[in-house]
């Protein structure tokens, strides 16, 4: 039977797993310095001990001075500032521990080794996690943490909190208003994997797409083109390598250069969305067309140009995320926070 947590030690796991107590911090908080076998049996003989790990934030924790949240990205540092929609969540959650009287650390994450050693040695009281896929070792990590974390868009994962949008039925309302009497109808998405390889693609299984946001929105669209009478493998999905615009415009570009002749576009965000309206708009055989374009986030510039949008909040969702982190709200298990339907077209005729 384990002995408690509270009576285990470092030396008791390092004794049982037969390595010398630094090779066992090593493998809790720098595990590239330990062969990935050395490491499992450090962490098999923890588990077996009831032991999760040295948690670096104890003395904070035992003076009450852990008065941080820890925003993990699984994007670069800048996404942050650059992405309009990933300001807003950040604003959101600021806004809460502001009001809480805690700070808030951005850890960012760069899909190696070293990620784990990031998140073990964060001194924050619990995480926000932004959306990544169920086999990200952050995920792992942060459970070693036993702090409390949420994850927006997904992965849902047992005791973690998730919240975000039904990503599946927006996807489906948004195209079955875009594509309504479409003749060619298009995609333009996320990174399908963390490769974020761009190129065109035609049939997608969404059930095979490891990011949950982008697997749910390729479902929606796929659900919307049978609904609709298509066949989903006669439609292109033209993946952008970011949600960076000038990549959303070279995906774009990329399908316009195969003379596929498209009038109706639904993209992943109104960023995309408004980068096909350009990458549209500036080539020769579709100039002087109307092309419907179809996007989420309901920005304001999105409906200037006509874009149809899934509008939501991701201010509210991060300031949601936030207050279940630090305990104000309760956990949530489900993705059902508000979103609607902005028909701009629809609108402009009004």
């Amino acid at each position: 039977m384990p002995e408690s947590e509270e009576r285990v030690t470092l030396d008791d796991v390092a004794r049982a797993a037969g390595v010398s107590r630094m090779t066992a911090s090593y493998a809790f908080g720098q595990p590239d310095r330990v062969a990935d076998k050395t490491r499992k049996r450090v962490l098999d003989a923890a588990a077996n001990l009831g032991f999760r790990g040295p948690d670096p934030s104890g003395r904070l924790l035992r003076t009450g001075g852990l008065r941080a949240l820890g925003l993990v990205l699984g994007e670069s540092l800048e996404y942050v500032f650059e992405d309009a929609q990933a300001t807003n969540f950040v604003s959101g959650i600021a806004r809460e521990c502001s009001a809480s009287g805690y700070g808030l650390t951005i850890v960012p994450t760069t899909g190696d080794r070293t990620d784990a050693a990031r998140i073990t040695s964060a001194a924050v009281g619990g995480f926000v996690v932004w959306t990544t896929t169920a086999d990200d070792l952050v995920l792992a990590a942060i459970r070693e943490t036993r702090r409390p974390a949420v994850v927006h868009g997904g992965p849902a994962i047992d005791g973690f909190s998730v919240i975000g949008i039904d990503d599946r039925a927006a996807a489906k309302a948004l195209a079955l208003s875009v594509w309504a009497d479409s003749k060619a109808p298009a995609v333009v998405s996320f990174p399908l994997d963390r490769d974020r390889q761009a190129g065109i693609h035609h049939g997608i299984d969404p059930a095979t797409v490891p990011f949950p946001v982008t697997a749910n929105r390729l479902a929606g669209f796929k659900d919307a083109a049978e609904f609709l009478g298509y066949r989903w493998e006669s439609i292109p999905v033209t993946v952008s390598s970011s949600n960076h615009s000038s990549d959303a415009m070279q995906a774009v570009k990329a399908l316009t250069a195969t003379r596929y002749p498209v009038d109706a576009v639904v993209a992943m965000s109104d960023q995309q969305a408004i980068a096909a309206h350009a990458a549209l708009n500036s080539t020769a055989p579709h100039r002087h067309r109307t092309i419907r374009l179809g996007g989420f986030d309901g920005s304001e510039r999105a409906f200037g140009l006509g874009i149809t949008s899934i509008g939501q909040s991701l201010r509210a969702q991060g300031a949601r995320a936030a207050r279940i982190a630090l305990g104000i709200d309760g956990p949530s298990f489900e993705t059902n926070e508000p979103w609607n339907l902005t028909n701009a077209m629809r609108a402009a005729n009004e």
